[in-house]
């Protein structure tokens, strides 16, 4: 018997962390092939060439070039275009029976559409949910439509897909498949932990990622990631652990300030990126997850530790109780760090509940890839709501 080809679509350190069990699964699984294409920030320099880390765990069997040195708006399209192409041609020659992206950004929208236009089944992660201050909405439900197989994080994100008029029997909801790490992965002791970052941590602890919010203008983006850098040097006793932005239109303004800070600040130290392990050690240790990243929402509840949430960048995303909303300026940070350290809210914390699960997405997911009927399953009808 043939075995399904599942190729897997992977750009961001982000993405790969929560793919990489779905990976492990589909690779241990005799009725399966995985074929694995790499694209994005993977393959950047500037990005601290992730690629590297996933040819470690796993055989890479396209690396998709496609990053221009500019980000604007402009520069970004080009980019898009030209994966595109490279992915119309990776398709052909790896022949897939079933593409899986995860996601909303910009270089799966172009893996996806070359997928569709080859009449390769899609299969999507993490559809259905809600990101108000990005660009990032339209095109995850853009690759909604694209997808044939749906695979969601909680029942308002099912709902939300079957709104969009897909067939609810394609749509399943086995929470948030990215937190399999935190059950599976041996995480760093303490000490490991501080050697493997070469970095003594303080009383008290911060882990800072902020990207860009693709819907505001570029000044807004430099005044916000100021604003929030003066407060936190300010804060007693405090080191920051903060990760480089993404690629997205600012991303190179958001880490050339960053850079600046940490040569500047000794309780600032910056990383391109931490990598899957470091980066949920780092959750043991730190008192909160800072700025704007979805692993604030998905992730850190499971470690019982707040999150302060900055801007507009994940409004709309389902979140725990553990999150603490709040704008860009001083006056609304301290605030809400008064918050943070307060008694009644570390009491909380200790009860949070992560909306997203508690794991086993992997290997569920996987059989349904394994075993669901493809044949004529391209031809989507759209499912009008009773």
């Amino acid at each position: 018997m043939n075995k399904r080809k599942i190729c897997v679509v992977t750009g961001t350190r982000a993405e790969y962390g929560l793919l990489y069990w779905l990976m492990k699964e589909i690779e241990a699984d005799n009725a399966l092939e995985l074929q694995l294409i790499v694209t994005g920030m993977h393959l950047s320099p500037e990005f601290g060439l992730t690629y590297k880390i996933i040819e470690k765990d796993f055989k890479i069997n396209k690396k998709i070039e496609m990053l221009l040195s500019s980000d604007t708006s402009v520069g970004i399209s080009k980019s898009m275009g030209l994966a595109q192409i490279s992915f119309a041609e990776a398709y052909d020659e790896l022949k897939p029976d079933i593409v899986v992206v995860l996601g909303d950004r910009y270089e799966i929208f172009s893996a996806v559409s070359a997928a569709m236009i080859a009449r390769v089944p899609i299969a999507h992660l993490s559809g259905g949910e809600l990101t108000l201050g990005a660009i990032d909405d339209a095109i995850r439900h853009a690759i909604t439509k694209m997808s044939h197989i749906h695979f969601v994080a909680t029942e308002v994100y099912r709902k939300r897909v079957i709104q969009l008029g897909e067939n609810l029997h394609h749509v399943f909801n086995f929470g948030e498949a990215g937190l399999d790490n935190i059950y599976k992965l041996d995480l760093l002791s303490y000490d490991d932990f501080e050697k493997s970052i070469e970095w003594k941590l303080a009383k008290k602890n911060l882990l800072f990622t902020y990207h860009p919010t693709t819907l505001d203008d570029i000044k807004s983006v430099k005044k916000d990631i100021i604003n929030i850098l003066e407060y936190l040097i300010s804060l007693k006793d405090t080191n920051i652990i903060a990760t480089k932005a993404n690629s997205d239109s600012g991303g190179r303004i958001i880490n050339a300030i960053l850079e600046e800070y940490a040569a500047k600040y000794k309780n600032i130290k910056l990383f391109a990126s931490l990598g899957q392990l470091r980066y949920l050690s780092a959750l043991q240790y730190v008192d909160a997850v800072v700025g704007n990243t979805s692993s604030g929402l998905v992730e850190a509840p499971s470690f019982k530790i707040g999150t302060i949430n900055i801007g507009d960048r994940q409004k709309g995303r389902i979140a725990g109780e553990s999150v603490i909303n709040c704008s860009a300026n001083a006056e609304s940070l301290s605030h809400t760090f008064d918050k943070l350290y307060s008694k009644e809210f570390q009491s909380l914390l200790k009860e949070v509940v992560n909306p997203y699960g508690n794991g086993g997405a992997s290997i569920k997911t996987k059989e349904i890839l394994k075993n669901i009927d493809l044949k004529n399953i391209i031809v989507k009808e759209f499912k009008d709501i009773s």
